[in-house]
């Protein structure tokens, strides 16, 4: 069972969470789904809820905030060893800070930014709340990935931000693919999808994948529990795959990965 201990690594995809309307719905259907434990948080918390897998943090789900209309959405957070240094830069580097760092409680310090191309993600800052205790498990986050109308544009930011490092793995025409990784030589901690080949005018987005252990069974539960497919499963060189949308709209991905 792959397990963290301690502060991630600057850059690294640290934490994931849902802001919907009803977060007893979100509740209902992901703890079904996914087989999680979700824990109340203390009062002055807002009402955001803990999710555990295997007794280790796996996910947030919390309100959206008061006054900022927004579709539900689920968010992909970076590690960072400063919010206000990372917040710095995002602005330097063509990007938007939506809501400004600030502390949360004693469990950490957080930001929501926007990259050049509307793509929305977190910064968090580990205090008594390092991130995920679990990932890369049934049940667990274990890819986080842009899809982007502006390939080229996104990876320069992301680089001038977080320093990360790309590798092409697509064939540069059909699939247009590149992971990143904090270090030249690194392992890949996640994906940047050329999306601008996608049909209409989609916007740029952070996607979630979820391990789990059968892609076709967790795609027929999901929507005996109110979810839409927005991409059928499917085998792909990096597994069994499949994307879905939840009660609230809220989108992420399934998988059976083909490696650990």
């Amino acid at each position: 069972m792959p397990t963290h201990d301690g502060n991630w690594s600057q850059g690294t995809p640290c934490w994931i969470d849902s802001q919907v309307d009803d977060t007893a719905r979100a509740r209902e259907f992901y703890g079904e789904l996914f087989g999680w434990e979700i824990m109340d948080s203390q009062p002055d918390a807002g009402g955001y809820l803990m999710a555990l897998r295997h007794g280790r943090p796996a996910a947030g789900i919390g309100p959206k905030p008061d006054g900022m209309p927004m579709p539900s959405a689920w968010t992909t957070y970076f590690a960072a060893d400063s919010a206000d240094a990372i917040a710095e830069k995002i602005t330097a580097a063509g990007g938007s800070v939506l809501m400004p760092p600030f502390d949360v409680l004693d469990v950490g310090r957080m930001f929501v930014a926007a990259d050049p191309v509307g793509a929305v993600f977190g910064v968090w800052e580990a205090k008594a709340h390092s991130g995920a205790g679990i990932h890369n498990e049934d049940g667990a986050y274990c890819w986080n990935e842009l899809h982007t109308g502006q390939y080229k544009q996104s990876q320069e930011f992301y680089a001038a931000v977080f320093g990360w490092h790309y590798t092409e793995i697509g064939d540069g025409e059909n699939f247009v693919y590149a992971t990143f990784a904090l270090t030249q030589d690194g392992d890949p901690v996640g994906g940047v999808n050329d999306a601008s080949k996608t049909p209409g005018d989609a916007p740029s987005f952070w996607l979630t994948w979820f391990q789990v252990d059968n892609t076709d069974a967790s795609v027929a539960k999901a929507a005996e529990l109110g979810a839409s497919v927005l991409m059928a499963a499917n085998d792909s060189p990096f597994g069994r795959m499949a994307v879905l949308q939840g009660p609230q709209g809220e989108a992420f991905g399934v998988i059976v990965p083909a490696t650990p």
